[in-house]
C-alpha cells in the first residue's frame, strides 16, 4: 500500500506520455468512426421517427376512411332494410289483394254452381211433375194418351209458372 501512495515523477511522465499517445491514436483513428457512427445512428433514429410519424398519419387517415366507410355501410344497410320492409309490406298487401280476388272468384264460382244445380233440380222436378201429371191424367181418364204430345203441353204450362 505504501507503493501506491508514493509518487514517482518518472512514472508520472511515462504515464502522461502513454496517455497522450493513446489519446492521439484515439483522436486520429477513432473519433471519425465514432462520430460517423453516432451521426448515422442519429440519422437512423430521425428516419425511424419520421417513418413512424408518417405511418401514424397514414394509419389515422386509414382509420378515418374506414370509419367513413363503416358509416356509409351502416346507412346503406339501413336503406336496404327499409327497402326490404317496404317490399315485404307491398308483397303482403298484394298477397292479401290476390287472396281477396281468389276468394271472390271462388264465391262467384260457387254461386254459379249453386244456380246450375238449382236450375238442374228445377228442370228435373218439372220433368218429374210432368210425368206424374200425365200419369195422373191417364188414371183419371182411364185411357192412354199420346205421351209425347201431352208431355210437351204440360211442359209449356210448367214453363209459365214462376221460377221460385
Amino acid at each position: 500500500m505504501e507503493n501506491l501512495l508514493n509518487i514517482s515523477p518518472g512514472l508520472m511522465i511515462w504515464t502522461l506520455f502513454n496517455f497522450f499517445i493513446v489519446l492521439f491514436i484515439v483522436i486520429k483513428f477513432g473519433v471519425k468512426p465514432i462520430v460517423n457512427g453516432l451521426n448515422s445512428r442519429e440519422n437512423s433514429i430521425k428516419d425511424a421517427i419520421e417513418h413512424a410519424e408518417k405511418a401514424n398519419s397514414e394509419a389515422q387517415a386509414l382509420l378515418k376512411e374506414s370509419q367513413e366507410k363503416l358509416r356509409n355501410a351502416q346507412s346503406e344497410m339501413s336503406e336496404i332494410i327499409q327497402k326490404g320492409r317496404v317490399q315485404a309490406e307491398e308483397m303482403l298487401r298484394k298477397a292479401g289483394e290476390d287472396a281477396d280476388k281468389v276468394k271472390k272468384q271462388k264465391v262467384e264460382d260457387a254461386v254459379k254452381e249453386i244456380e246450375r244445380s238449382k236450375d238442374a233440380a228445377i228442370h228435373e222436378l218439372r220433368k218429374e211433375v210432368a210425368t206424374l201429371v200425365v200419369g195422373a191424367t191417364e188414371k183419371l181418364l182411364d185411357e192412354t194418351l199420346d205421351k209425347d204430345k201431352h208431355y210437351k203441353l204440360i211442359e209449356s204450362y210448367i214453363e209459365k209458372l214462376p221460377k221460385n
